[in-house]
């Protein structure tokens, strides 16, 4: 016999139990007569015996009906609680005819579990909009317990802290003791509190922290809530403002005067002398030429910088960007005698990025090639494409381009602060040769913006080696492989 049956064995011999108990009590006081009759010798033991046993089957004929009704209403109440049915399948009530109950009860109780699990629905609708609205907000979440301890997080939050936050506690998440200090006040009962902090790594951000207490505990144990909002442009924003003031009124200040100057002595001593007017025209074409190439690269270092949290997602190919920089650069190579030479090492090197972007790093450092190489000499354009073992370590990861020249080379205390803005090895042939001083700045933060790098190495008297690495694009990787392969076996 399995357990479905003898469960039901059991359940009648219950049934059954509580039916005879409640005969044998209703049959007491009738029996108890009898019986007393019997001992006073008004009747006899065997008529009083008899009518004991026939007022205890009487009265459970009476009750059975009573009894079968109580117990269809319980099985019907126990289907109920084990359901696992939607709504639509709540089960049919039993009828009932016992005089005892009121008919209408089943019905009842079925229509109370009606409204209960449509209650059920609309609360499981509620939960899951609220998680949905949870789950995608922009900004990280993070709820907390009484214990400083992380409840729960939303997905904002997962992807800037990792995932697995649910009962770490927050000194784990973020490690700022200003954030750390407020959280454990509002949490220990006092009003909302804000916090300004940064994250480390190679890209710093800033983030509005606001902690804001719960008008009561919530199911979960969490009574605090806090928001993140990226505040990292914005202060970008104010330091950019402050920098361009103090840069660029300092390498503004020179050519200004030099303008002033000249533009005085056109209007006073020199006002009729024509070659004193040309010769004068031509410095201040060149010092206007200077602040305009200066204010150009302001603002496209500033707009650089605004986007540099945010990765790009396109793809380029580097050899096409090589090959584009090289034909418009050409004429001006030619002036100095010097030639453009590629390698591109494969047909072509795609990458993850910004195609205008990367341009603009190759071009300014072949235009940096053609300033400082020596005349006559050749700037050589060499591609590294990805998963190559003969190339540098680094490019096996992703693709590298380097820059090549000839030039007089950069002493090696140099190279660290290559890439600060307005820094100049030799200052007066850099504004000689025109330039601002913010063009390796611009090429340091296009490869932060995607995820690559610089190298820089130098030999003085020999030249110098601008080398980038980027990411390499996973889909289109096996095209530069075959290319490689192709040309290897050429």
């Amino acid at each position: 016999m399995d357990l479905r049956a003898r469960w039901r064995v059991l359940r009648r011999w219950i049934a059954w139990r509580d039916l005879s108990r409640a005969a044998a009590r209703l049959a007491l006081p009738p029996a108890g007569v009898l019986l007393l009759l019997a001992i006073t010798g008004a009747a006899g033991v065997v008529p009083a015996l008899l009518g004991v046993l026939a007022t205890y089957l009487g009265i459970g004929a009476l009750l059975a009906p009573h009894f079968r009704d109580l117990k269809r209403v319980r099985d019907y109440v126990e289907r109920l609680r084990a359901r696992e049915e939607p709504a639509s399948a709540i089960p049919d009530p039993p009828r009932i005819a016992s005089p005892g109950l009121d008919r209408r009860l089943p019905e009842a109780i079925a229509e109370s579990a009606r409204a209960r699990e449509s209650h059920r629905r609309e609360l499981d609708a509620a939960i899951r909009g609220n998680e949905a609205v949870l789950s995608n907000l922009p900004d990280p979440l993070l709820l907390l317990d009484r214990g400083g301890n992380v409840r729960r997080a939303n997905r904002a939050a997962g992807r800037l802290f990792g995932s697995g936050l649910a009962g770490r506690p927050l000194a784990n998440v973020i490690r700022h003791p200003d954030l750390l200090q407020a959280a454990d006040a509002v949490v220990a009962g006092e009003t909302q509190q804000e916090v300004e902090f940064t994250t480390p790594g190679d890209i710093e951000r800033v983030f509005s922290a606001r902690i804001a207490p719960l008008v009561g505990p919530a199911p979960d144990g969490t009574v605090a809530v806090i928001s993140l909002h990226d505040v990292t442009a914005i202060r970008r924003a104010e330091q950019m403002r402050a920098d361009f003031v103090a840069n660029a009124s300092h390498e503004l200040r020179t050519p200004l005067s030099s303008l002033l100057g000249f533009i005085e002595t056109l209007q006073g001593p020199a006002q009729d002398d024509a070659e004193a007017r040309d010769r004068f025209l031509g410095i201040m074409l060149e010092q206007a030429r200077r602040m305009y190439n200066l204010v150009e690269d302001l603002l496209s270092l500033s707009r650089i910088e605004l986007d540099e949290h945010s990765p790009p997602r396109g793809e380029a190919d580097l050899v096409a960007i090589a090959e584009g920089v090289a034909r418009s650069l050409e004429l001006r190579a030619k002036q100095k005698n010097m030639a453009i030479e590629l390698a591109p090492g494969a047909d072509s090197i795609p990458v993850v990025g910004d195609a205008d972007q990367l341009t603009q790093v190759v071009q300014n450092l072949v235009d940096n090639a053609i300033k400082y190489g020596r005349d006559g000499t050749v700037i050589r354009v060499i591609g590294h494409p990805a998963g190559g073992t003969d190339q540098p370590r680094r490019a096996r990861r992703g693709a590298a381009l380097s820059v090549v020249d000839q030039g007089e080379g950069i002493p090696r205390e140099h190279l660290p602060r290559l890439t600060e803005r307005f820094y100049r090895v030799d200052k007066a042939r850099s504004r000689e040769l025109g330039g601002t001083g913010l063009g390796l700045a611009i090429v340091k933060h296009i490869m932060n913006r995607h995820r690559g790098d610089v190298e820089v190495d130098s030999v003085v008297g020999e030249g110098s080696r601008f080398t980038i690495y980027l990411p390499g694009a996973p889909a289109r990787r096996g095209r530069a492989e075959r290319g490689m392969a192709d040309a290897a076996a050429s």
